[in-house]
Protein backbone atom coordinates (compact mmCIF):
# COMPACT_ATOMS: atom_id res chain seq x y z
CA UNK A 1 0.00 0.00 0.00
CA UNK A 2 1.18 3.39 1.06
CA UNK A 3 4.25 4.22 2.82
CA UNK A 4 6.62 6.84 3.56
CA UNK A 5 9.97 7.75 1.64
CA UNK A 6 12.58 7.03 4.25
CA UNK A 7 15.29 7.69 1.94
CA UNK A 8 14.27 11.05 1.19
CA UNK A 9 16.92 12.63 3.37
CA UNK A 10 14.20 14.66 5.29
CA UNK A 11 14.23 13.91 9.11
CA UNK A 12 12.35 11.39 10.32
CA UNK A 13 10.23 14.06 12.16
CA UNK A 14 7.94 13.79 15.63
CA UNK A 15 5.26 11.25 15.57
CA UNK A 16 1.82 11.57 16.29
CA UNK A 17 -1.24 9.94 18.37
CA UNK A 18 -5.06 9.92 16.62
CA UNK A 19 -7.49 7.09 16.74
CA UNK A 20 -9.47 5.86 13.48
CA UNK A 21 -12.82 4.04 14.35
CA UNK A 22 -11.62 3.74 17.58
CA UNK A 23 -8.18 1.87 16.98
CA UNK A 24 -5.41 3.82 17.98
CA UNK A 25 -2.45 5.22 15.32
CA UNK A 26 0.32 7.04 15.16
CA UNK A 27 1.58 8.98 11.82
CA UNK A 28 4.28 11.01 11.15
CA UNK A 29 4.05 15.25 12.26
CA UNK A 30 3.07 17.45 9.10
CA UNK A 31 1.32 14.64 7.63
CA UNK A 32 -2.47 15.14 6.38
CA UNK A 33 -5.06 12.90 7.56
CA UNK A 34 -5.78 11.17 4.70
CA UNK A 35 -1.72 10.57 4.38
CA UNK A 36 -1.89 9.23 7.95
CA UNK A 37 -4.86 6.95 7.59
CA UNK A 38 -2.97 5.74 4.02
CA UNK A 39 0.39 4.96 5.90
CA UNK A 40 -1.39 2.78 8.77
CA UNK A 41 -2.87 0.57 5.92
CA UNK A 42 -6.92 2.49 6.44
CA UNK A 43 -7.63 2.68 2.41
CA UNK A 44 -11.30 3.24 3.00
CA UNK A 45 -12.67 6.79 5.36
CA UNK A 46 -15.98 6.83 3.72
CA UNK A 47 -19.19 5.32 2.66
CA UNK A 48 -21.09 5.89 -0.39
CA UNK A 49 -24.78 7.27 0.40
CA UNK A 50 -26.16 4.69 -2.59
CA UNK A 51 -24.85 1.61 -2.12
CA UNK A 52 -22.92 2.04 0.92
CA UNK A 53 -19.60 0.90 -0.93
CA UNK A 54 -16.07 1.88 1.09
CA UNK A 55 -14.51 4.70 -0.84
CA UNK A 56 -10.84 6.34 -0.10
CA UNK A 57 -8.76 9.07 -0.93
CA UNK A 58 -7.98 9.68 -4.73
CA UNK A 59 -6.63 12.60 -5.86
CA UNK A 60 -5.08 14.01 -2.62
CA UNK A 61 -5.27 17.78 -4.16
CA UNK A 62 -8.88 18.33 -2.51
CA UNK A 63 -10.52 17.60 -5.95
CA UNK A 64 -12.43 14.66 -5.54
CA UNK A 65 -14.24 14.65 -2.19
CA UNK A 66 -13.55 10.86 -2.17
CA UNK A 67 -11.39 11.97 1.35
CA UNK A 68 -14.20 12.93 3.84
CA UNK A 69 -13.79 12.04 7.19
CA UNK A 70 -15.67 13.28 10.62
CA UNK A 71 -12.41 14.83 12.49
CA UNK A 72 -13.13 15.67 16.50
CA UNK A 73 -17.38 15.17 15.32
CA UNK A 74 -17.19 17.77 12.67
CA UNK A 75 -18.47 16.01 9.47
CA UNK A 76 -17.32 16.63 5.69
CA UNK A 77 -13.50 17.49 6.22
CA UNK A 78 -11.31 16.68 3.43
CA UNK A 79 -8.75 14.46 5.16
CA UNK A 80 -6.25 15.46 1.94
CA UNK A 81 -6.31 19.16 3.00
CA UNK A 82 -6.42 18.91 6.62
CA UNK A 83 -3.11 18.22 8.56
CA UNK A 84 -2.91 15.65 11.64
CA UNK A 85 -2.96 17.23 15.06
CA UNK A 86 -1.88 15.35 18.11
CA UNK A 87 -4.81 13.75 19.58
CA UNK A 88 -7.55 13.90 16.74
CA UNK A 89 -10.60 11.48 16.61
CA UNK A 90 -11.11 10.49 13.37
CA UNK A 91 -14.24 8.46 12.16
CA UNK A 92 -15.46 6.97 9.02
CA UNK A 93 -17.69 8.78 6.95
CA UNK A 94 -21.17 7.06 6.72
CA UNK A 95 -23.70 8.61 4.20
CA UNK A 96 -23.79 12.03 2.10
CA UNK A 97 -22.43 14.71 3.22
CA UNK A 98 -24.77 17.65 4.59
CA UNK A 99 -24.99 20.46 3.17
CA UNK A 100 -26.39 23.92 4.29
CA UNK A 101 -29.23 25.86 2.06
CA UNK A 102 -28.53 28.49 0.23
CA UNK A 103 -30.02 31.89 1.74
CA UNK A 104 -32.58 31.82 -1.14
CA UNK A 105 -33.58 28.39 0.09
CA UNK A 106 -33.75 29.22 3.80
CA UNK A 107 -35.72 32.31 2.78
CA UNK A 108 -38.12 30.08 1.49
CA UNK A 109 -38.20 27.64 4.15
CA UNK A 110 -39.36 30.48 6.38
CA UNK A 111 -41.57 32.48 4.12
CA UNK A 112 -39.73 35.24 3.52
Amino acid sequence: MFRPMRDSGAPAGARLSFTFDGAPMTARAGDTVAAALLCNGVAANRLTPVSGAPRGPYCMMGVCFECLVVIDGVGNRQGCLVPLAEGMIIETQRGPRQVEASGEARSAEIGA
